[in-house]
């Protein structure tokens, strides 16, 4: 049974800073390109990063700069590394194994002004 369990979301002030984890269980972890999404309230479901099985990283324009994806494949976790938080990144976070249908839970990011 595959697994993905999101932490390290919570209430950032504008400008700081949180990182995000993603431990994946049930699947071969290594294999997989994984993405990091994102969800704001009323609107649809974005890509935020994606990281290939050999580390290669690609970002959407509005966190490129300030977001950094990660993996560590010895522990089946992905990771984000988000800075200079906005208001803007308001939003539930998923990662997801890209090309499966497969979700982790979510986790709420507020970034209060």
């Amino acid at each position: 049974q595959v697994q993905l369990v999101e932490s390290g979301g919570g209430l950032v002030q504008a400008g700081g800073s949180l990182r995000l984890s993603c431990a994946a269980s049930g699947l071969t972890f290594g294999i997989y390109t994984m993405g990091w999404y994102r969800q704001a309230p009323g609107k649809v479901r974005e890509l935020v990063a994606t990281i290939s099985s050999g580390g290669t990283a690609v970002y959407s324009d509005s966190v490129k700069g300030r977001f950094t994806i990660s993996r560590d494949n010895a522990k089946n976790t992905l990771y984000l590394k988000m800075n200079s938080l906005k208001p803007e990144d308001t939003a539930v976070y998923y990662c997801r194994p890209q090309g499966s249908l497969y979700w982790g839970q979510g986790i709420q990011v507020t970034v209060s002004s």
